[in-house]
């Protein structure tokens, strides 16, 4: 198949009613979980790393492998940078192919997200990547350090912000947060359809891990067209390697690799069928 935007994939889907899968991924087994989940659906996906957790996955040995990995791929695949603010990791990542940026200004005054977004976009244009903007504020973040609190996107305020940055695609809040919800979360699905009246533009959903199924469902049918799933993923293949190591017999990195690798699978697989409600 081929290495695609962000923008492309997330595109086609809005304008079918239907959702883009965005994996985040830290190490090779992750990589192949996901790409293997895809090919074996035949829907394609975005495999992307969040800025904050490059101290752990370093871009110069994720980058290449991911867009590597894309390009081989049977089934078509974007590359993606979340949760970026360095434009020099930006560049960095586009350099090595990645096809889709995420700026996050979600912390900014709205004037001073708009101006961060539009450099974004303008970087990521030169390389023929597609770039997603944040307004409102996800709550938690990528490494689970920090809590800047939820705040909803305004409606009102979304067209404007799409059309001054020219982005490809809007995450927005809507009472949702990255990492592990401790009560499942009440998500303002009022505001969310409000947003998709007025934004102009496919909508995406952070801190997907661990809302339900009919959350997510009900979320693409008001114009959700990705949602980012990286917390499930960490901790499955966390398990698998646990349980690998915690069972009889030898025990081989070899073997905790595949069981890593099966733990992204499954969990890929899982969440591919219930965004486009696939039984």
């Amino acid at each position: 198949m081929s290495l695609v935007t962000t923008g492309e994939l997330v595109g086609r889907a809005h304008a079918q009613g239907k959702c883009v899968p965005a994996f985040n991924v830290g190490s090779m087994e992750m990589v192949r979980g996901a790409i293997r989940a895809a090919e074996e659906l035949q829907i394609p996906i975005i495999i992307q790393i969040a800025e904050r957790l490059l101290k752990y996955s370093p871009l110069e040995l994720m980058g290449p492998m991911m867009v590597q990995g894309a390009r081989e791929a049977g089934v078509e695949i974007a590359v993606n940078m979340d949760h970026c603010r360095d434009l020099g990791v930006m560049k960095r990542a586009l350099e090595y192919g990645f096809t889709g940026v995420m700026y996050d200004g979600s912390t900014d005054p709205f004037e001073e997200n708009i101006r961060g977004t539009r450099e974004a976009v303008k970087l990521a244009s030169s390389y023929g990547a597609s770039t997603e903007g944040e307004l409102g504020l996800v709550g938690g973040s990528e490494d689970g350090l920090s809590d800047h609190g939820i705040k909803c996107t305004n409606p009102d305020l979304a067209r404007q912000f799409c059309d001054e940055t020219g982005i490809a695609c809007l995450a927005v809040a809507i009472g949702n947060a990255h990492g592990d919800y401790p009560v499942a979360p009440v998500l303002a699905f009022d505001i969310l359809e409000q947003i998709n009246e007025k934004a102009g533009r496919p909508l995406v959903l952070h801190g997907g891990s661990g809302l339900t199924d009919e959350d997510f469902q009900r979320a693409v049918s008001l114009g959700i067209s990705k949602i980012n799933i990286g917390t499930a993923s960490f901790k499955r293949v966390t398990k698998e390697a646990a349980d690998y190591l915690a069972g009889d017999g030898n025990h081989t990195f070899f073997d905790m690799s595949t069981a890593m690798t099966e733990g992204m699978y499954q969990n890929a697989l899982r969440h591919i069928k219930v965004f486009n409600s696939i039984d």
